[in-house]
């Protein structure tokens, strides 16, 4: 028995909601290590689907526990709204089932305003990063400048008073410098108070509460937020969110160690999107990208917003498999791909006239680069609802293999629909 971690090796909108709830009913915790309320997924379980910003997925089957680590940015008002929800659907959501990290620092209305006003300047310049403006940027900042707010500070008034004074000196001063009205103590300090009774009850030493159930051998997934190319060191830089996504962010996110981690799953679509701006070596601006999209239904769960379709990169999931540490991948959407007379998967890229397998760092240098592709026979049967190999088509499997190949892991979950059951198991992460 291992405990997992969950990423996505793309970025973002792998499928990660439909593995992480397959995954959720073997764990007995469910852990969020990074980011914030910026990436959602769906689950459907019996038919229902819940829609999660925040919330580990744990919380929607009865006796698991979720946990938002330190490493997660919180907003308040949004957890309290996306509980909300859920128990609008039958989900009760209560401190026996959810735990928040003490040092997890909060989103607040500031955040969000900044947020905005720099995007809103940025478009102007063209410059644009296009973030979800939720805020999380600008709380991560405050974080790493040592002057956040964090969910502990709720239970102390009086020192709240000192730490709002101090975060409002910084952002005021930017504010001044957008044009923008000075945000007042006393609506700030409203604000936290506010939402203290409510998120209070919640907070743990999370640190300390996951050494605990891992000493009595209980089975923890952590589940990562975006994709691996979103990184913030790691990703296609500036086009990406503020935190670490990769596989190593669990440990510091959620204060276990690495020794601890165990298998990590790589969520894989079997092609690629993307939200917002930045580069996309195999983006599809013809019929063939319009059917992914349209088939895929791709469209943000957060945002709404349409995604870009391109081929498969392996070069770049090969890229992810190595900053990840991935030991295998679950590979999802492959139904969409039926009904297509060829495919492509991208193995490298030219740039100037040179050969090279990674996408480079520099941005100008992504710019630039032109995917070389292979070219493998599609396959007119359905894949979708496949439980075994035996009923997938002879081309699909051959697709499936080429991939594991070009990419360096094996293929451990291949999902053929949306549904949780429509899952070929080829190796149990839990059991690994």
């Amino acid at each position: 028995m291992t405990n997992v971690v969950v990423v996505g090796s793309q970025w973002g909108d792998e499928g990660k909601g439909k593995i992480v709830d397959w995954l959720s009913e073997r764990a007995d915790i469910v852990v969020r290590f990074q980011g914030g309320h910026n990436a959602g997924h769906t689950l459907v379980i019996d038919g229902v689907s819940y829609k999660l910003s925040l919330l580990p997925s744990g919380v929607v089957r009865p006796g698991k526990k979720g946990v938002i680590g330190n490493g997660v940015v919180v907003d308040p008002h949004a957890l309290i709204a996306e509980i909300g929800r859920l128990e609008a659907q039958g989900v009760i959501v209560t401190p026996d089932n959810l735990r928040i990290a003490e040092n997890a620092t909060l989103i607040l209305s500031l955040h969000r305003e900044l947020d905005g006003m720099r995007e809103d300047a940025a478009s102007n310049s063209g410059t644009k990063i296009g973030t979800t403006r939720r805020g999380i940027g600008p709380a991560y900042e405050d974080k790493v400048g040592r002057r956040a707010i964090r969910v502990m500070d709720l239970a102390d008034t009086d020192a709240l008073e000192a730490k709002v004074e101090r975060i409002l000196n910084h952002h005021n001063a930017l504010r001044r410098g957008f044009g923008a009205a000075e945000v007042e103590h006393k609506d700030i300090m409203e604000e936290l108070t506010s939402v203290a009774d409510r998120i209070l009850p919640f907070m743990e030493s999370v640190w300390e509460l996951l050494d605990k159930e891992r000493r009595q051998g209980s089975r923890i997934l952590f589940e990562g937020a975006q994709g691996s190319l979103l990184d913030i060191d790691h990703g296609t830089y500036p086009f990406v969110t503020s935190s670490n996504t990769v596989a190593g962010q669990a440990s510091a996110g959620s204060g276990m160690g690495p020794g601890a981690l165990g298998y990590i799953l790589g969520i894989t679509k079997a092609y690629t999107t993307r939200v917002g701006e930045g580069p996309f070596p195999t983006e599809l601006n013809d019929e063939i990208g319009q059917f992914l999209g349209e088939k895929g239904h791709e469209f943000g769960t957060v945002t709404g917003r349409k995604r870009r379709c391109g081929w498969f990169d392996a070069a770049l999931v090969r890229q992810s498999v190595a900053t990840n540490g991935i030991t295998g991948i679950a590979l999802t959407k492959l139904d969409v791909l039926d009904g297509l007379e060829e495919l492509k998967i991208c193995v490298g890229y030219m740039l100037d006239g040179k050969r090279i397998d990674h996408l480079p760092a520099a941005q100008a240098a992504q710019a630039r680069v032109e995917p070389i592709y292979v070219t493998l026979e599609g396959w007119k049967e359905s894949t979708v609802g496949a439980r075994s190999w035996a009923d997938l088509p002879a081309q699909a499997i051959k697709y499936v293999r080429q991939v594991e190949e070009l990419i360096g892991a094996p293929v451990a979950l291949l999902s053929t629909s949306p549904e949780r059951d429509d899952t070929i198991l080829v190796t149990d992460p839990f059991e690994d």
